[in-house]
């Protein structure tokens, strides 16, 4: 129950994150700017949240979850109707500090720990569960905001998610969503690390945090821009919105393998395993020019980088004792955040540039190869976590 109301939640929460994306070109087109300016909101939704769940991951242990993503709720409503209200300033900042850092912060993070504490023996199954309502989010919303910026605008369709954002995570959140367990098998705090040869040092956290970052880099890169990138080669919206939905719905399906095979292989080797397929379907947008084919890529895609969070999850409950959770995990999310804000951003930017995405997806094939490298050296010193 606890990780079907949590998903539930996470499935309006990244909903919100998509509006920017799939709406990327008709804001840069009214606003009269560039598109990484549209590029850039996403990218501080992800890196205020990343910021804001520092704070909220303390703030959950005092004052509870459901109070804690009650608040969230209302700041994303309250964060997208600002950022459809002006002009760039008002889209940036609705997105950074109400989305990002008081909606976002409080529930993305909070609610990845408070699952944790409930399974100890399927952990990898249950947060690769829950943590698949952004992969829902993925297959469901695109085509519907696709539809409403066509009928009402990008700014009414602002408006309109917000709310429905808003009532829904409030009413799931009051209603069903209950306190963590306190004693027994699953209780914070009753465990250290809770398999594995060795106990992290404080160098193996800094080499997580920084792997995290370089495979985030590339992981933002096609879902912050497929639907421009789809019509800058002649296929329309609807369909570059549809490619999006095949993309993180892939990551849906797939992630209960991946979460199947963390619980037996550890969090480590299953990081190698998706960070791999990530970066060869990475490859492929470098070198992919027609519809059929970026559907295959955009599948291949999302297969690889849905593995990856829920499997440093795990690596992360393993390799440190459980009552450290609450700001080990915020920290490292928040390393992941900034690879993410500055993938989302750096796309973007590139193409404003030089005219092309290509540059900017082979740089990140190139982070993709070097957090490669730092979770094999990870996976060597600390084998079977």
């Amino acid at each position: 129950m606890a990780a079907t109301v949590a998903l539930s939640i996470l499935m309006f929460y990244h909903g919100a994150l998509l509006l920017a994306p799939v709406a990327l070109k008709p804001i840069a087109t009214e606003l009269g700017t560039s598109r990484s300016a549209p590029a850039l909101a996403n990218s501080l939704a992800w890196l205020g949240s990343g910021a804001g769940a520092i704070a909220f991951g303390l703030i959950a242990e005092r004052v509870g979850i459901v109070a804690t993503i009650a608040f969230g709720a209302l700041m994303i409503g309250a964060g997208l109707v600002w950022a459809a209200s002006g002009g760039v300033t008002e889209l940036l900042l609705g997105h950074a500090l109400l989305v990002g850092v008081l909606g976002g912060g409080a529930i993305n993070v909070p609610l990845i720990i408070y699952i944790s504490r409930w399974f100890d023996r399927h952990r990898g199954s249950a947060v690769a569960l829950v943590s698949s309502g952004q992969y829902i989010a993925g297959a469901l919303w695109p085509p519907f905001i696709a539809l409403g910026v066509q009928e009402v605008g990008w700014r009414a369709t602002l408006v309109l998610f917000g709310i429905a954002t808003t009532l829904a995570i409030l009413v799931v959140a009051l209603v069903w969503l209950q306190p963590p367990p306190t004693s027994g098998a699953s209780a914070e705090g009753n465990v250290g690390p809770t398999s594995g040869t060795a106990a992290g040092s404080s160098a193996s956290f800094i080499l997580l945090c920084v792997a995290g970052f370089l495979c985030c880099t590339p992981m933002a890169m096609p879902p912050g821009h497929l639907v421009a990138f789809c019509s800058d080669l002649g296929i329309s919206p609807t369909r570059g919105a549809f490619m999006l939905s095949v993309l993180l719905g892939s990551a849906f399906v797939s992630r209960l393998f991946w979460g199947w095979l963390t619980d037996r292989v550890g969090g480590l080797y299953t990081i190698l395993a998706a960070s791999t397929c990530q970066a060869a379907a990475l490859l492929g947008f470098v070198f992919t020019q027609n519809e059929a084919g970026l559907f295959a890529v955009s599948a291949a895609f999302g297969l690889g980088f849905s593995g990856i969070i829920p499997a440093y999850v795990v690596a992360l409950r393993t390799m440190f004792p459980a009552n450290e959770a609450s700001w080990r995990m915020p920290i490292w999310f928040f390393s992941n955040i900034i690879g993410m804000a500055l993938g989302g951003w750096l796309a973007g930017y590139v193409y404003d540039q030089l005219g092309s995405y290509s540059p900017a997806f082979a740089l990140g094939v190139a982070s993709n190869v070097a957090n490669l490298v730092v979770i094999a050296a990870l996976a060597r010193k600390h084998r079977f976590m």
